[in-house]
């Protein structure tokens, strides 16, 4: 009887000692704290500041751009586009003088309906939103080109096409500071509170233009 009460007990020690082990080592392994980032990520939501700085404009872009780097970033369209004047056309129009003209120029291509439907010209703007994605600058464009995702090699492309005929000089590039001033116009616009406004004293209670009694006081003090 004595053996057996000493089994169980033993066992139960046993199984008291695994419990606190295991307990020392989940501590160990998952150890507390304040996370690094507060809550839970959501899938296509993106999360404060999220982006980095804003974009630079393309005016600014392209006055750095480089013609010679444009025409090897080009390589990737010759499969389908001639440039060279008088060049035929292939899969796509050829592209001699393009930038500045009207979409859909050349009568000798069959262009889709959805890029001549849409208005304006090849400009330096157009074209950086054409060779960004074609599908959104033209739905339903028999182009398959997905686009270029590097904003420098989309000015460095277009520099290279207007060398190729156009030759239009390039538009100015934005002022430092100039989206920034642009920006508190806005606010002062949309009717944001000023600090003349917001820095207005306010009377004190006892002043004769809030209080009454101190009104009547003020004047038997000066009769």
């Amino acid at each position: 009887m004595d053996n057996r009460i000493n089994t169980i007990a033993g066992w139960t020690l046993a199984g008291l000692a695994a419990a606190l082990g295991l307990t020392v080592a989940s501590g160990m392994i998952f150890e507390g704290g304040r996370p690094e980032k507060m809550g839970y990520p959501i899938e296509g939501v993106e999360g404060e500041g999220a982006g980095g700085a804003a974009a630079v404009p393309f005016a600014t872009l392209l006055a750095s751009a480089d013609p010679a780097k444009g025409a090897e970033v080009f390589k990737k369209c010759t499969a389908c586009h001639t440039v060279n004047q008088g060049g035929a056309n292939g899969i796509g129009p050829n592209l001699y003088g393009v930038v500045g003209k009207p979409h859909g120029h050349l009568p000798n291509f069959a262009y889709s309906d959805a890029l001549k439907s849409v208005p304006g010209n090849w400009d330096f703007d157009a074209m950086d939103a054409w060779l960004t994605s074609p599908r959104k600058y033209a739905p339903g464009t028999k182009m398959t080109f997905a686009g270029l995702g590097n904003a420098q090699d989309r000015a460095n492309v277009v520099a290279y096409l207007n060398s190729q005929g156009s030759n239009l000089p390039l538009p100015a590039a934005p002022a430092a500071g100039a989206e920034a001033a642009t920006q508190a116009e806005a606010n002062v616009a949309e009717g944001a509170p000023t600090a003349d406004l917001e820095n207005a004293a306010t009377p004190a209670s006892g002043a004769p233009s809030v209080d009454p009694a101190a009104a009547v006081q003020a004047s038997k003090k000066s009769d």
